[in-house]
C-alpha cells in the first residue's frame, strides 16, 4: 500500500512520537489539500484525542487514536479509519489510508499568514518555503569550481559572489557540491547567485 505513496510523494519519514506528536502535530492547525477548491478543512489535533474539523461556519468534534508508533484511527463521517501518518517536512503532513489506495495531504498553517483557499494558494505556499528552504541551503553549502582545467575550492556561494563581482572569476564557471564528484550536473555560479 505505502509504495505507491512513495512514488507519488518521495522522502517521506515516518511520524515519530517523540519528535512530532507535541511540536508539529497536537494543536497545529492543518488544512486539508484534497478537495480544497471545494470544500476548505482545517483538522486540529487536540489532546485527550480529540480532533476538531472545521468547514465554514461549522466544528465537528470527533476523535483520533495513535495505536502503534505511526498508525492512527480517527473517527470520520464514514466510520472508523486506520491511517499511517508521514511527515515530508515539519508543515507537510500525510495520512496514508491502510485499506485503501488514497492518502490526505495536509499543510500546517499555524504559522502562515496567509488563507489557503485553492490549489492556486497551496502551490503559491509550497513554491515560496522551498524556494525559501533552497536559498538557505545553498547560502550555508560550499562548492568547488573549475576554471582553465584546474578547480579551486571549496567556497560559499557568498565567497563565489564576492569573485565574481570583484571580476576575479566568471559567473559562468561550472561548479560542484563539495558533495559531489564531477561537473555533471552542468551548475554554473550564476545558477547559485540567482536562487539567493
Amino acid at each position: 500500500m505505502e509504495d505507491y505513496l512513495r512514488k507519488i510523494i518521495p522522502n517521506l519519514k515516518p511520524f515519530d512520537y517523540n519528535r512530532h506528536h507535541d511540536s508539529h502535530f497536537i494543536n497545529q492547525e492543518w488544512v486539508l489539500v484534497n478537495g480544497i477548491s471545494k470544500k476548505k478543512s482545517i483538522y486540529t489535533f487536540k489532546e485527550d484525542n480529540i480532533l476538531e474539523i472545521s468547514r465554514k461556519k461549522s466544528v465537528i468534534k470527533t476523535s483520533w487514536t495513535l495505536s502503534i508508533s505511526n498508525v492512527f484511527t480517527i473517527e470520520t463521517e464514514d466510520g472508523l479509519i486506520t491511517v499511517k501518518a508521514f511527515f515530508k517536512d515539519d508543515d507537510v503532513l500525510v495520512l496514508n489510508h491502510q485499506n485503501k489506495k488514497e492518502f490526505a495531504l495536509f499543510i500546517n498553517t499555524t504559522n502562515y499568514s496567509e488563507d489557503l483557499n485553492n490549489i492556486e494558494d497551496v502551490k503559491l505556499f509550497l513554491r515560496e518555503k522551498y524556494k525559501q528552504k533552497v536559498s538557505n541551503l545553498i547560502y550555508e553549502h560550499e562548492f568547488y569550481y573549475i576554471e582553465q582545467s584546474k578547480e579551486f575550492g571549496p567556497f560559499t556561494v557568498e565567497e563565489l559572489y564576492e569573485k565574481v563581482k570583484n571580476n576575479k572569476i566568471s559567473v559562468y564557471c561550472f561548479v560542484r557540491d563539495v558533495n559531489e564528484d564531477d561537473y555533471s550536473n552542468r551548475l554554473r555560479i550564476y545558477d547559485l547567485i540567482k536562487e539567493l
